[in-house]
């Protein structure tokens, strides 16, 4: 299996509001930065976007390291939050509703392809691939202002 990093965040302006997206995928010597935005959205849905859009890109399965700054993707993932709202059909176990249940049923098929390892990481501090995607994904969302 190829061996990808991938980096992503989300930004909104207001909660909802405008937002963007961006990843960087690492593999071998090469990079590619892909981002994108909606005029009206959450930030949530800005993060999930970026990792799903990043993982659409690859062709094949591959061993995947994720790195985030949202504990909201992360920890649904890593600690099967996703998978729990999913088979409960997308309640949480606190019975309210789980957000977002489009952009899980993507995200879930794709961790089916490939092989996820999740990393957090601290937002706005000094990973220069973190800081790329947030400066990708707060560009995106200015355009929608």
């Amino acid at each position: 299996m190829k061996q990808v990093t991938i980096y992503t965040d989300g930004a909104c302006s207001g909660n909802p509001g405008p937002g963007g997206w961006g990843a960087v995928l690492l593999y071998g010597k090469h990079k590619k930065e892909i981002s994108g935005g909606e005029a009206s959205t959450t930030n949530n849905r800005m993060e999930l976007t970026a990792v799903i859009s990043a993982l659409s890109l690859l062709k094949e399965p591959c061993q995947v390291e994720l790195y985030s700054d949202s504990k909201y993707v992360i920890d649904a993932l890593e600690k099967g939050w996703a998978w729990g709202w999913k088979k409960r059909g997308w309640v949480k176990s606190d019975k309210k509703p789980a957000l977002n249940p489009d952009l899980w049923e993507q995200l879930l098929a794709l961790t089916q392809v490939h092989k996820l390892t999740c990393h957090w990481v601290k937002g706005h501090a000094e990973n220069p691939y973190n800081n790329r995607c947030d400066q990708l994904a707060v560009a995106e969302s200015r355009k929608f202002k």
